[in-house]
């Protein structure tokens, strides 16, 4: 699925209310090893699992108030059998309470694309509160790699046979552009096109996509050349909306599904 990077920064908090028990928070406990390690070598640890100065974790607001699994929601766009848990965090701002109700508010931090092959990073925080006072308890931050991101645009544009010969009268003579026997010493199969012409060629298909032909919005392209193209072959550009006027940007050689432009990043005037 294609994400709405402002669809999903724009949506509210979505918010949380519970009441959780003293056998939860054992159960939270438990469910973390505190039982085993009270039984056997930290005898200590019993004040997490026996209600007799029970004693919170510090760890257990992470499943107060907890939203679940949200991003399977389709409204959300995220292709949730793709999503990876990389970052978590917590900061404690008062005493973690073994029972009473708490309200969690969740919303979205961040998105940032990473391209095709990487995915997009998306983080999110959950600020907890006690319900009845209202005071802060602890915050809860994670980051998700949400992978098998499809982009938010594609566009495919044809390069021609001889689009090398005539690039290198743009100033590039290098002969490897135009030689086949040096192009053979080096390697290639084939004169190559130059990787500014492919970069070009990208430069065109951002100008056509997210500027509406308006070249004077384009203000920042940058990209990383990964694999040669050769002339004749057609270039797909796809873009993945970042967020007003920012987007990143990949391209492939259709005939050979070869990735030859990735880690690309476009500022641009949004239209209107």
């Amino acid at each position: 699925m294609a994400i709405d990077y402002e669809y999903l920064m724009g949506l509210p908090p979505l918010v949380v209310e519970q009441h959780f028990t003293a056998r939860d928070t054992i159960l939270y406990a438990l469910g973390v090893g505190a039982g085993i390690a009270a039984t056997t070598t930290r005898p200590e640890c019993l004040q997490f699992v026996y209600e007799k100065h029970l004693a919170a974790l510090p760890t257990l607001p992470t499943v107060l108030a907890y939203p679940g699994f949200w991003a399977k929601d389709p409204k959300y766009g995220i292709t949730w059998q793709k999503l990876l848990h990389r970052d978590q965090w917590i900061e404690i701002h008062a005493e973690i309470p073994i029972e009473g109700s708490v309200r969690g508010e969740m919303k979205i931090d961040g998105i940032y694309d990473r391209g095709a092959d990487k995915g997009a990073l998306v983080s999110f925080s959950r600020r907890i509160f006690n319900a009845d006072s209202g005071a802060p308890i602890a915050t809860v931050g994670q980051v998700n790699v949400l992978r098998g991101r499809l982009p938010d645009r594609l566009v495919r544009l044809a390069t021609h046979a001889d689009q090398a010969l005539l690039y290198r009268l743009c100033g590039d003579l290098n002969p490897l552009h135009a030689d086949p026997a040096i192009a053979a010493a080096a390697g290639f199969e084939r004169p190559i096109l130059h990787g500014l012409a492919s970069f070009g060629v990208v430069g065109l298909a951002v100008v056509c996509e997210v500027c509406g032909f308006s070249a004077a919005k384009l203000r920042r392209l940058e990209a990383r050349f990964s694999s040669p193209v050769y002339p004749g072959e057609t270039l797909e550009v796809a873009i993945w909306h970042e967020g007003p006027g920012k987007a990143a940007v990949e391209a492939s050689v259709v005939e050979r599904a070869v990735k030859v432009i990735g880690n690309g990043r476009i500022d641009y005037i949004p239209i209107g």
